[in-house]
């Protein structure tokens, strides 16, 4: 499958890499390749530039938001939270039009210090904002709640035993998701309902960026017992 990912930061990366892996033909959006592929310097959080690991994945494709979308025949918004309306308004609607939009983003609101606040909460989520602003995409919220190498890779932790949500208002599209999600290795799939129930799935962001400072490594997650 064509997969388009949008975002070259770690959990862009950590998808892109581990859909490669898988079989399926990825290309990785952005805002400006080439100033993409021109830094050199460590990213905000100390981690190498996306050009070192384009120089290990060679063949996954680097384009604008817009080629990436156009790419996939599903597409995942791995970009920050507060730019994912603009980065999606980039890689145009015409390019979302009744395609799978796998949204792994958090409205976590990173200019007022830390522990970020959240932009959106309660009464709406940022899904719901991205699907109210891209009516034609199929929006289907999941993977949201972890750290980036468990989301492709949940065996490290626990042999795989805990559990990852889905929210969206369209079944199939719900349903592509969890064969990807399946592909990756998780069994513990809960589907939370429609796209409203990603309220709780971002706000629980909250709680896991206090559980990291707890724990002191990202390499957790959540197993709902029966």
């Amino acid at each position: 499958m064509n997969i388009g990912v949008l975002g070259t930061g770690i959990v862009g990366r950590a998808i892109a890499g581990r859909c490669t892996e898988l079989g399926h033909d990825v290309m990785v959006g952005t805002r400006d390749p080439q100033a993409t592929l021109s830094r050199t310097e460590p990213d905000r959080y100390g981690g190498p530039p996306f050009s070192e690991f384009h120089g290990q994945r060679p063949e996954i494709a680097l384009g604008t938001f817009a080629e990436a979308a156009a790419h996939g025949e599903l597409v995942v918004n791995a970009t920050e939270g507060a730019a994912s309306v603009q980065a999606l308004t980039a890689a145009g609607a015409e390019n979302l039009d009744g395609k799978v939009l796998l949204d792994v983003s958090n409205p976590l609101d990173a200019t007022a210090g830390m522990p970020p606040p959240l932009f959106v909460s309660n009464t709406d989520s940022l899904a719901e904002q991205i699907q109210r602003a891209f009516s034609g995409a199929r929006v289907v919220k999941s993977l949201n709640t972890m750290n980036a190498s468990v989301m492709v890779n949940p065996e490290q932790l626990a042999g795989g035993d805990h559990t990852v949500f889905l929210s969206g208002d369209d079944a199939l599209a719900k349903a592509a998701v969890a064969e990807l999600l399946g592909s990756f290795g998780w069994r513990d799939i809960v589907d939370l309902g429609d796209l409203s129930t990603a309220r709780g799935a971002e706000m629980y962001v909250t709680l896991w960026v206090r559980l990291w400072g707890v724990v002191q490594d990202p390499i957790f997650n959540v197993k709902v017992v029966r």
